[in-house]
């Protein structure tokens, strides 16, 4: 094996050169997309917004994000990754700057709705990693840029208060916050100039289809609709905290027809997906070409219980260490954040566990420690000492971020045509995940909180039982015709 084909972390050429602008082009969706979190209290003062207007700033911020994954990841495979990643980070920079200069809040609510289009960027990597990769070394890759990536938003909340003042006064979250643009906006330029697809000589697959995933048999079928369906139902949650009954932000006029707009969307997105792949009732897919649709439904469950708890719970940890041990929201803060830089070394640990152990154990593994991680935190109360609640903290998140980045060490072994896709459903299901936990905590104690968490964990460990362990190989057509077989274990 030469230099070049050996798996050199610090190595800044060949596949290792696609890896590190990778993870620094999902770094900087991340940075852009919570750029405003550590500004808040600024941003309020400023364009003197109320905390409820503060609120719905938050939910928009995620809104855009959950269609945005399935879009992206189906621009992904039929357009390659250099392209739709280098356009999202420059496109995307433009309502970053809207926002820097709202004069109200509804210029910035407008411009943080827009902005979460920006977190879809994290299933364009999935796919070109898994281009230059080996399965042998998939996860671990996989992992690294997940992992490193996703460190972007706790970055941010370091960084971009300190560049705030610096920056200057009253309008230093402005600077701040435009600044992040302008890394999005030149750093989409070097990734458009620097990146290839594929390596030299090897096919991109692309979809037969642009519009929705393709199955091979009819029960997936009607599953890939089945999971459509949580989809919309999550948007729907989201109209809700903005309706009258919640927070007031929407009216009852405009709320009835957002909720019949979805539906309507539901349906002709099901529809789609019967035009697309209709034709599997009158020729069968020879089984050489077929997947197994369940694959991409558990690892979906399965990314709802980790990375939707991970950004459940990163927004409630500081207050519920405040709350909890009566501690100052500095300090809180400060012992919350232990959680997320957990991210830069527990999902690549996810992916190389997959890559040496194999992908079903690990996950199994993983999962297990999540159901047994939650149940501790739900136990965690004003007796414990705080050394050993940040360590059952700590504990959980391990499990929850490795499980993460062996979920992404499974997705791109399912259909290499279809991995955006495949990548942008489970992507979605995270946030999907987060809106769910979030509005049930609205409603019950930190304790049954962690305990909703792990009982879905473990409803998520029952149903992995079902998935297969990826074996052999997968088939790829070529454009005339010839077939091309893809390692996957």
């Amino acid at each position: 094996m030469s230099s070049l084909d050996r798996f050199q972390l610090f190595s800044f050429s060949g596949k290792m050169k696609i890896l590190h602008l990778s993870w620094v082009a999902f770094f900087i969706t991340f940075f852009v997309w919570f750029n405003h979190a550590p500004l808040l209290m600024a941003i309020a003062e400023s364009l003197e917004i109320s905390a409820a207007e503060i609120k719905t700033l938050l939910i928009i911020n995620v809104a855009l994000t959950i269609p945005a994954r399935i879009v992206v990841g189906m621009l992904t495979d039929r357009y390659g990754p250099r392209l739709v990643y280098a356009y999202l980070l420059v496109f995307c920079s433009l309502p970053c700057f809207l926002f820097a200069i709202a004069d109200n809040f509804m210029q910035a609510a407008i411009a943080r709705f827009l902005i979460g289009f920006i977190g879809a960027g994290f299933v364009i990597g999935i796919r070109l990693i898994s281009e230059w990769f080996p399965y042998n070394e998939l996860g671990t890759a996989e992992g690294i840029y997940g992992g490193w990536g996703n460190f972007g938003s706790a970055a941010a909340a370091f960084t971009l208060p300190t560049l705030a003042l610096l920056l200057g006064g009253d309008d230093g979250w402005r600077y701040a916050v435009g600044l992040t643009g302008v890394f999005s906006l030149g750093f989409g330029i070097i990734f458009y100039r620097q990146v290839t697809d594929t390596p030299k000589g090897s096919t991109y697959f692309k979809p037969k289809h642009l519009g929705s995933i393709e199955v091979t048999s009819k029960g997936d079928l009607f599953l890939l609709m089945l999971m459509k369906v949580p989809l919309y139902a999550a948007l729907a949650l989201l109209v809700w905290k903005l309706s009258p009954e919640a927070a007031k932000i929407l009216s009852v006029e405009l709320s009835i027809c957002l909720y019949v707009g979805l539906v309507i969307l539901c349906f002709l997105d099901c529809r789609k997906a019967w035009k697309v792949n209709k034709t599997i009732f009158s020729q069968p897919i020879s089984p050489l070409h077929q997947y197994k649709f369940k694959q991409v439904a558990i690892l979906n469950i399965l990314y709802f219980a980790t990375f939707g708890s991970e950004l459940a719970v990163i927004s409630m940890l500081p207050l519920f260490f405040a709350e909890t041990f009566q501690l100052s929201p500095v300090i809180a803060g400060m012992l919350a954040s232990a959680y997320a830089f957990m991210n830069l070394m527990s999902r690549p640990g996810g992916g190389w566990l997959s890559d040496r152990f194999g992908r079903k154990p690990v996950l199994l593994m993983l999962t297990a420690g999540l159901v047994v991680g939650y149940f501790l935190m739900a136990m965690v109360n004003s007796h414990w000492p705080l050394w050993l609640a940040v360590v059952a903290a700590m504990t959980c998140s391990f499990f929850v971020q490795s499980g993460e980045g062996a979920v992404f060490a499974v997705v791109p072994l399912i259909k290499r045509r279809l991995t955006g896709q495949i990548a942008g459903m489970t992507g979605a299901y995270g946030n999907i995940g987060a809106v769910t936990y979030l509005t049930v905590l609205s409603f019950v104690d930190y304790a049954t909180f962690f305990m909703v968490i792990s009982g879905t964990a473990l409803v998520g460990f029952i149903i992995l039982l079902w998935m297969d362990e990826p074996t052999g190989q997968i088939t790829e057509i070529h454009e005339d015709g010839s077939v091309e077989f893809i390692n996957v274990a």
